[in-house]
């Protein structure tokens, strides 16, 4: 047990963010679980509401510290790519189009010559009398 009064304080400080932390990744696992039940079930809303639940749980472990930003986009990659490979439910994304090449004008094919560098002019020489 501490005597100082601020290693007091920590414990106390400590005990509460365990709670908390625990919370979060308590709620994280039921989400993900969920998610789980879901991809399993028929119902696509369903499928797609609980991989929305589970991305906005990761995203709120990450904000908190409790999970690195790079494990959270790692298992919301993961989770989009299951939801996606299970009865080809995918996120509410449409794929990008891809845009047609623009035609270059018989103009701007002509190579461009380069000036040469202008020259400065000489320093002026200055004489002690």
């Amino acid at each position: 047990m501490p005597i100082i009064k601020s290693a007091k304080k920590r414990v106390k400080v400590a005990n509460k963010a365990a709670v908390r932390n625990s919370k979060t990744k308590r709620s994280l696992k039921g989400a993900v679980k969920a998610f789980g039940r879901a991809l399993g079930a028929t119902d696509k809303k369903e499928a797609v509401k609980a991989l929305d639940k589970v991305q906005s749980e990761l995203d709120k472990a990450a904000k908190k510290g409790v999970l690195h930003k790079n494990k959270v986009a790692r298992k919301k990659a993961q989770a989009a790519k299951a939801a996606k490979a299970a009865s080809g439910v995918a996120k509410k994304a449409a794929p990008k189009a891809k845009a047609a090449p623009k035609k270059a004008s018989p103009a701007a094919k002509k190579p461009v010559a380069k000036k040469a560098p202008a020259k400065k002019p000489a320093a002026k020489k200055t004489t002690k009398k």
